[in-house]
C-alpha cells in the first residue's frame, strides 16, 4: 500500500501538457454524469462502506465531477481538491485522518460540512501514463485500507477508466454523425446551405415562423452572365467566382440569415427577422451594389451583376409551391428590366 502525508503545496505533473490533451478529448462528456458510472460509484461506496464516492475530472486549473454517490461531491478549484494530488503522482494517494495532515486539516470540507476525515484516490487513465482523474472514496471518520482493499479499489478505477475511454468514443461518433449531417446539407463549393437543406431545415423554420405569427423575407438571386463567364474562363475560374460571390452575399447577412446555394448560379436567402417592406429592400439593394463591385479572377475583372426576386412571407405566399413560384416570378421580372436590380412581388405578376 503506498500511502502518502500531503505537506508540499499544489504542483503540476511533468506531463501536464499531454495530460490536458487527454481531458480535454472528453469535452463535453466529461460534464455528463451517465448511469453507468453512477452505478459504480454507488456499488463502490457501498462495498467500501464509505459517505462518499466520486469519479473526478481534473482540467487546467478545476475538479470536475463525473459522477458523485453519497454524500455529494462538488466541483472545486484545482487547488482545493484531493484528487490533484492522485494526478500529480499518478499512483494512489490515501490520507488516513485530514485533521492531522496540514496541507488539508484548514479545508472547508475538513473544517466544516460535511468534515471529512479520510481520502483514498486511484488514478484514472484514457491514455497511457496520462492521469485524468481519480476515482475516491471519502468518509467523515479516521480509516485505513488494507492492501486488499487498495488492489480492489484499483480495478474498480480501471474500471471507470473503461467507462470513460467508452464515453469518449462515444462523443467521436456523436461529433461524426452530426458532422455527416451539415456536411449533407451544405454545398461543398460555397460552404452556404444545399437544396437539401432549404426543403429539410428552412421550409420547417418557415412554417414554425408562420404558426408564430411572424414574418420574413425571402430573396431569390441570380448572377448575371455566369455561363457566358464559365465559357469563356473555364470551369475553375467558374467555381472561384461562385465561391467569391458567396463571400459577397455572408458580409451583408446578418447572423440569423440563412443563404442557400439552389445550384449552378442561383442563391435563395431566408430573412427570419425581417419585418417590412423597407428592410428587405435595403438588405437586396445591398446585395444588387454588392455585385456592382467586379470580382477579380486570374488577374481580370469580372463583371457579373445580379437579378432579384423579392418576398416578404406569409403575405406572398405561405406554403413552399407558392414562394418558389412568386419568387420565379419576381426574379423573372427583374430580369426583364435589365437585370442589376431588386423587384418585390406584387399579385399582377401572376
Amino acid at each position: 500500500m503506498i500511502s502518502q502525508n500531503a505537506t508540499r503545496p499544489f504542483e503540476i505533473p511533468a506531463n501536464e501538457a499531454e495530460r490536458l490533451v487527454s481531458v480535454r478529448s472528453l469535452l463535453p462528456s466529461q460534464f455528463t454524469i451517465t448511469d453507468e458510472l453512477n452505478i459504480l460509484t454507488t456499488l463502490v461506496k457501498n462495498i467500501f462502506h464509505a459517505a462518499s464516492c466520486a469519479v473526478t475530472i481534473i482540467d487546467e486549473d478545476w475538479q470536475r465531477i463525473a459522477s458523485t454517490a453519497g454524500i455529494k461531491a462538488e466541483d472545486c478549484p484545482r487547488e482545493q481538491s484531493a484528487c490533484t494530488y492522485v494526478v500529480k503522482s499518478g499512483r494512489q494517494f490515501i490520507v488516513q485522518d485530514m485533521t492531522s495532515d496540514p496541507a488539508f486539516n484548514s479545508k472547508n470540507y475538513v473544517t466544516g460540512d460535511p468534515s471529512f476525515r479520510f481520502y483514498a484516490g486511484f488514478p484514472l487513465e484514457i491514455d497511457t501514463g496520462l492521469t485524468l482523474g481519480a476515482l475516491c472514496i471519502i468518509d467523515t471518520k479516521p480509516r485505513t485500507l488494507s492492501d486488499d482493499d487498495c488492489e480492489e479499489m484499483r480495478r474498480f478505477a480501471l474500471l471507470a477508466s473503461a467507462l470513460l475511454r467508452l464515453q469518449r468514443k462515444n462523443v467521436v461518433l456523436q461529433n461524426d454523425k452530426t458532422n455527416l449531417w451539415k456536411n449533407s446539407l451544405t454545398d461543398p463549393l460555397t460552404q452556404l446551405y444545399n437544396r437539401r437543406a432549404l426543403k429539410e431545415y428552412v421550409s420547417p423554420f418557415l412554417r414554425q415562423h408562420f404558426d408564430e405569427k411572424r414574418s420574413a423575407g425571402i430573396l431569390l438571386l441570380d448572377m448575371d452572365n455566369f455561363k457566358t463567364i464559365n465559357d469563356t474562363h473555364g470551369h475553375p475560374a467558374g467555381d472561384r467566382l461562385l465561391r467569391q460571390a458567396a463571400e459577397r452575399i455572408r458580409s451583408v447577412l446578418g447572423s440569423d440569415d440563412i443563404p442557400v446555394r439552389i445550384g449552378g448560379d442561383e442563391f435563395c436567402i431566408i430573412l427570419p427577422e425581417t419585418q417590412s417592406d423597407d428592410t428587405l429592400k435595403t438588405i437586396a439593394d445591398c446585395l444588387v451594389d454588392a455585385f456592382r463591385i467586379p470580382f477579380k479572377i486570374n488577374g481580370h475583372d469580372i463583371h457579373s451583376a445580379v437579378s432579384i426576386g423579392t418576398l416578404l412571407v406569409p403575405e406572398d405566399g405561405r406554403t413552399s409551391e407558392q414562394m418558389s413560384r412568386h419568387a420565379d416570378k419576381a426574379l423573372y421580372t427583374a430580369k426583364a428590366r435589365g437585370r442589376n436590380c431588386a423587384v418585390r412581388f406584387d399579385k399582377s405578376m401572376l
